[in-house]
């Protein structure tokens, strides 16, 4: 409520109307604060409708108000108060946003996360908009901790305590929390000052660097790692955006991990020996995929510049205006292909399921001969070995009827993209086709419809004034049934088709939903199914 010294007006107008302005107000308060750029507050004031800030202290409550980032109200005291601290309240501007509606569950997880990595803090969401009234208090008083147990909750733990280690530096502040599982994905979920780094960054690298070497040293030391056997070295690759580049980080999660791992290992030998005997299992499981790999290469002779035989590729070469449809069935694809437009569109035909990778090794997927071909195709790799800057169609688009095998198809696809291809849907190139369900004509004209309410809506116009006529509305079986020119025209043709682009808004729950709905334990997928049936309208049996 002061004056700032530099302006000569109250800190609260200033952190609210001056972009930048926040990191000027001291350290202290910023060794975990995501926002340390100083425009949080004045870009939220700025594509505001209305904003509207409170602040209790000293027994008064002091207040100011904008309009699009403009003072519509200097600040002033209002009342009296027994309360401290501050309330924020603002709508955001619709001439600027098409949408103003906020999705609470999108909210609450971001909460859940904050709460989770501020171990003892209390978070309260609130839903008060009529017809959609729910509440959520989030506390999780051991922090990362409860959080590695959240994200272990559908899987298998090979140790039931999560190994908690810690440190400091300076004003630097590290923490690490770990459970081994009995699956072969990692994952590894970092942030930096509160804020998710997806792409990883220093604290990983001097995380997965001293992991290997502790591991490494025990097993030596313990007579299970001999000679050649001992794990390599982490290889680290990626772009810099969302990723952590302070390199004293690195230093301090390293000095951490190996000083209190050890220690930790030498403490709790069942612990230890069941984490060196999963990480040697998954090394042996590399090697093997490493194996199959180039023994399908030479059976298939699949190699560089050479395509598989169920690809037709497109003519374009880059990436960004290429496009490919992962097309199931041979009539299907047979009529994709006579559609498409073949400068820029790829078919790809795939036929029968495929392998669910969520329960399968690296090798038995290179040995797989529904995937290894859409691998070869996509060509940017799997796994560790997975490079975007490989990619070779920047329009990745699943065509799977409209029914229950197309879209276990199109689960089992998205299943092995977000295992072993995830940036593809983290950069937005997955996309699935939306077919359409029925086909209205009324003498020469037709129309289709991609839905039930479509349909009645169309049917309703091409009867115009005449209730009496007769529309004749037939549903596609499957997009095998239509011709060229109708799959064409309903779901390739950029003018007209519709694409729903595959988004990966919650890595953390994808994970789950993609566990209990595709890993071995029957009785979370079940618990799923009985508290989801009641949205299932149409059961296509």
């Amino acid at each position: 409520m002061d004056i700032q010294a530099q302006t000569r007006r109250p800190a609260l107008e200033v952190v609210y109307t001056v972009l930048h302005a926040g990191g000027k107000f001291g350290g202290g308060g910023y060794k975990v604060s995501g926002g340390l750029h100083g425009v949080g507050a004045s870009v939220v004031n700025a594509l505001s409708e209305w904003l509207v800030v409170q602040v209790h202290r000293d027994g008064k409550i002091y207040e100011m108000k904008f309009s699009r980032g403009a003072i519509t109200q200097e600040m002033k005291i209002v009342g009296d108060t027994e309360l401290h601290g501050t309330f924020v309240t603002f709508k955001p501007d619709g001439e600027l946003f098409d949408e103003t509606v906020y999705d609470y569950e999108t909210l609450h997880t971001r909460m859940r996360e904050q709460a989770f990595l501020n171990g003892g803090l209390t978070i309260t969401i609130e839903d008060k908009r009529e017809g959609r009234e729910q509440a959520d208090t989030l506390y999780y008083e051991g922090g990362i901790r409860e959080f590695v147990s959240y994200l272990n909750k559908h899987k298998a733990p090979l140790h039931e305590d999560v190994i908690y280690l810690s440190g400091t530096k300076g004003d630097a502040i590290a923490e690490i929390a770990l459970q081994y599982n009995d699956g072969y994905n990692e994952n590894i979920v970092s942030f930096a000052n509160d804020i998710h780094t997806p792409e990883g960054g220093m604290h990983e690298t001097g995380f997965k660097t001293a992991l290997t070497r502790v591991i490494n040293a025990y097993g030596a030391k313990t007579n299970v790692i001999k000679g050649d056997d001992k794990l390599p070295e982490a290889q680290f690759e990626g772009q810099t955006k969302q990723k952590l580049g302070n390199a004293y980080i690195r230093t301090l999660v390293d000095n951490i991990v190996s000083d209190q791992l050890s220690t930790y290992f030498e403490e709790h030998p069942a612990t230890a020996k069941a984490i060196l005997e999963k990480a040697m299992m998954a090394n042996r499981a590399r090697e093997a995929a490493r194996k199959a790999k180039e023994s399908v290469r030479r059976k298939t002779g699949l190699e560089s510049g050479q395509m598989p035989d169920k690809l037709q590729d497109c003519n374009e070469r880059d990436p960004s205006l290429c496009e490919i449809y992962i097309v199931e069935g041979d009539s299907a694809a047979g009529s994709a292909i006579q559609g498409r437009d073949s400068r820029f569109q790829a078919i790809l035909a795939m036929w029968g399921k495929m392998l669910n990778v969520e329960k399968a090794r690296a090798d038995k997927i290179y040995g797989n001969d529904k995937l290894y071909p859409l691998i070869v195709a996509l060509g940017a790799g799997i796994g560790d070995e997975f490079n975007i800057e490989k990619l070779r169609y920047h329009k990745i688009i699943i065509m799977a009827d409209a029914d229950v095998d197309g879209s276990h198809i199109r689960t089992l696809l998205l299943t092995f993209f977000f295992r072993y291809m995830r940036p593809l849907i983290e950069k937005g190139y997955v996309y699935s086709a939306v077919p359409p369900l029925y086909k209205l004509t009324r003498g020469k004209t037709q129309r289709v419809a991609y839905s039930d309410e479509q349909r009645d809506a169309i049917s309703a116009e091409m009867r115009g004034d005449n209730p009496n006529v007769k529309i004749d509305i037939s549903r596609f079986k499957g997009l095998g049934e239509m011709d060229p020119h109708e799959l064409w025209e309903t779901t390739m043709d950029p003018e007209l088709r519709t694409l729903r682009r595959i988004t990966l808004g919650d890595a953390i729950a994808a994970d789950q939903v993609f566990t209990v709905l595709m890993g071995e334990e029957v009785e979370p997928r079940r618990e799923w199914i009985e508290q989801n049936a009641q949205y299932v309208v149409n059961l296509d049996i």
